[in-house]
């Protein structure tokens, strides 16, 4: 019986770890698609409004978009799914309540699902508003053309709105090129911050396994703590005998 209850957490474990992978690709996919789309689009803004291209690859890119976060969100609920059985596991009659090994497993699986839901629902909501603005900006542009055709070229006035369009183009490119700069140093965080917490993991695993050696960790601790203050009872007295020293 312990060893079915065994098996079975170990393939919660395993499913967990697996749609953990498989969200981590999707969401750095995710990411790469937003961000392409985002810099097409500047490009794409600098192009002939006639030119039907840009509208095919916008329409492609957005239904690449949907694709992915549906399959996306279809990962995020199955994950969910599975917490929720190791949860259910780890409550049930004849599992230990207070394991400690399997309960922190639990909370770095449910840490987890935490980070992916929000750096998703993140990445959806950057995407969405760099479409509306394109959205916008489209119909500024198309208003551009149509008063170029209507008042010429050599209007004094359609020159200087159109200059000012492009400064607003080229500080809309330098927010994205900022955005994307942060996003990639936040992914590099993330994926520094799973290697810190596999490693406290460990270090937990083994001195739940080992009691000597935490014990050991814990002497060498207070050790530790009973020399700084001893160093630091010194340097104060001879700090107070000098100060002495100098005004006598």
């Amino acid at each position: 019986m312990a060893a079915g209850t065994s098996n079975y957490w170990e393939d919660l474990r395993k499913q967990a770890r697996q749609l953990e992978n498989e969200l981590d690709l999707k969401l750095v996919s995710f990411s790469k698609l937003c961000t392409s789309y985002s810099h097409s689009s500047v490009r794409d803004g600098r192009r002939d409004s006639s030119d039907t291209t840009p509208l095919l690859n916008g329409s492609n890119q957005d239904r690449m978009f949907e694709t992915m976060a549906i399959e996306i969100e279809q990962l995020l609920a199955r994950l969910t799914g599975v917490r929720d059985k190791m949860a259910e596991y780890t409550n049930s009659a004849g599992v230990p309540s207070l394991n400690a090994a399997l309960m922190h497993t639990l909370q770095r699986h449910r840490d987890i699902l935490q980070d992916y839901t929000h750096e998703f629902h993140k990445t959806k909501a950057n995407f969405m508003a760099v479409r509306e603005r394109e959205n916008l900006m489209g119909s500024v542009r198309k208003d551009i053309e149509s008063y170029k055709s209507g008042s010429g070229v050599n209007n004094r006035r359609t020159e200087l709105f159109l200059k000012e369009h492009d400064h607003l183009r080229n500080s809309d490119r330098l927010i994205e090129e900022t955005i994307s700069i942060a996003m990639a140093t936040k992914e590099n965080m993330t994926s520094q911050r799973g290697m810190l917490k596999s490693i406290q993991s460990k270090m937990n695993t083994l001195a739940n396994r080992f009691p000597a050696v935490n014990s050991l960790i814990q002497r060498i601790n207070l050790r530790k703590r009973r020399d700084s203050l001893i160093l630091g009872g010194v340097i104060g007295v001879c700090t107070i005998l000098l100060l002495l020293y100098a005004f006598h």
